[in-house]
């Protein structure tokens, strides 16, 4: 295992030249966002001094597709390959003593004032947790769940959570039909591999943290908790324990999302937290919203489930990509080997149907490199005719964050940027025999 820790992997990034040091002061209220956001895709930092605490911050850990290649040890352009491959073949998590686990050097009282969480934006409603994973476990089956979402802090001791309608919030209706508490984990301070396995695309009833195993090579260790029945990652830098609560609300929000626009305040359910445990001296992550980072660590698991759905009916589906211009949510490209007209359809339906937050699919031959956005561009503007190339469905269900859906009801639209079979030679790209071997500089001395 080449990493196995967010100290691990920010080891790694300083030998890169990739990690650099904020040792002036600044305020974890906009000034620290602001300084991330600078340095998003070119730098990851660590903030050492946070004013109000004296534990560091650290940002934009995976702020680009070569940092992921390098955690998961494949290359850029098999990522999606490599996410589907562990989904479908996940790996094994070990339990240790609490004695071995660097997560358990430090039980403490709960205080979430003694962390120094961010305040993001200008129109945030608060200090938010925004790169925790949420671990509870189905109150029926007793399956391990593992999710990220935003937790406003509301006190020293409480948290608000916003669930979409996904696996955590039909595991908290459980308990909350019930009428217990739902016991809850909340693990910051992580290397990429568990950040994106939390973001597998996989139904209820599936353990992320056995992708998580997957993904590292070998089984993850596991440490239990002190005041919950859950297990969490035993390397982690901090702990949060507590139990959601049945049927208590609190206003949550506003807050900056992954679209750059901000969702409007609302009753949430709350988190009360019953002990906290961390390493000596640790770091705390946040994921600035809709940095490189937050669209990157949602989208290559996204990908990877896209790809898998998507071959179950278009087999000649080679790669995909959601584009950080659309959030790495909402606007797709996928490649394919095409052997008949009705492919490119096909897979624009499957991509429809895979996914909710999916809005628009362009679909393009092999010769068009899906990572290269002016390539895409091109193979639209000079592959694709609107009234024959363009399919629009209208009225499906979409993402309850995108603004300009409709009670989370949207439009899609899929556009054929393929070649029409047998004209290639009349779409072809132009080309100068050696370009790919010319050294500029040999010729510039």
């Amino acid at each position: 295992m080449a990493i196995n820790s967010l100290r691990s992997w920010l080891h790694l990034l300083k030998q890169e030249g990739i990690l650099q040091h904020v040792n002036r002061e600044v305020d974890r209220r906009y000034e620290l966002a602001a300084v991330s956001k600078k340095a998003d895709g070119l730098y990851t930092l660590q903030f050492n001094k946070v004013r109000g605490s004296n534990i560091p911050v650290v940002t934009n850990i995976a702020h680009n597709r070569r940092l992921l290649g390098m955690a998961l040890g494949v290359r850029i352009d098999q990522l999606a390959e490599h996410f589907a491959w562990a989904q479908a073949h996940p790996g094994k998590c070990i339990m240790i003593p609490s004695g071995q686990a660097p997560v358990k050097r430090m039980i403490l009282p709960p205080d979430l004032t003694s962390l120094p969480i961010v305040v993001h934006h200008e129109k945030d409603g608060g200090a938010f947790i925004t790169a925790g994973l949420v671990i509870a476990k189905d109150p029926e089956t007793g399956i391990r769940n593992v999710s990220i979402h935003r937790l406003q802090m509301f006190s020293p001791r409480h948290l608000g959570i916003l669930m979409l309608p996904r696996n955590l919030r039909q595991i908290y209706q459980k308990a909350e039909a019930m009428n217990v508490p739902l016991d809850i984990a909340v693990v910051i301070g992580v290397d990429p591999i568990p950040l994106l396995a939390s973001q597998a695309q996989v139904p209820l009833g599936y353990d992320e943290l056995a992708v998580a195993a997957a993904l590292y090579g070998e089984p993850l260790p596991l440490v239990k908790c002190e005041t919950v029945n859950l297990e969490v990652p035993a390397h982690a830098e901090i702990i949060l324990e507590g139990r959601m609560l049945p049927h208590v609300r609190h206003m949550e929000g506003p807050f900056g999302e992954f679209p750059k626009t901000y969702t409007p305040p609302y009753p949430k359910p709350m988190i009360e937290i019953t002990a906290m445990t961390t390493q000596h001296n640790p770091i705390y992550h946040t994921i600035v919203p809709a940095s490189n980072e937050h669209f990157l660590i949602g989208g290559i698991p996204r990908e990877g489930g896209l790809l898998e759905t998507m071959r179950k009916t278009v087999s000649n589906v080679k790669k995909v990509r959601f584009t950080q211009g659309g959030t790495c949510r909402f606007h797709a490209i996928v490649s394919i080997d095409k052997k008949s007209e009705d492919e490119p359809k096909n897979a624009i339906i499957a991509a429809i149907n895979s996914s909710q937050d999916i809005k628009h699919i362009v679909i393009v031959d092999q010769d068009i490199n899906i990572f290269n956005s002016q390539d895409v561009e091109w193979a639209i503007a000079t592959r694709t005719q609107a009234g024959r190339d363009v399919i629009v469905a209208c009225d499906l269900p979409g993402n309850l964050l995108d603004p300009s859906a409709r009670n989370s009801i949207s439009d899609k639209m899929g556009i054929d940027a393929t070649v029409p079979l047998g004209q290639y030679e009349r779409f072809a790209k132009i080309r100068i025999p050696g370009e790919e071997n010319v050294r500029l500089d040999e010729y510039l001395r």
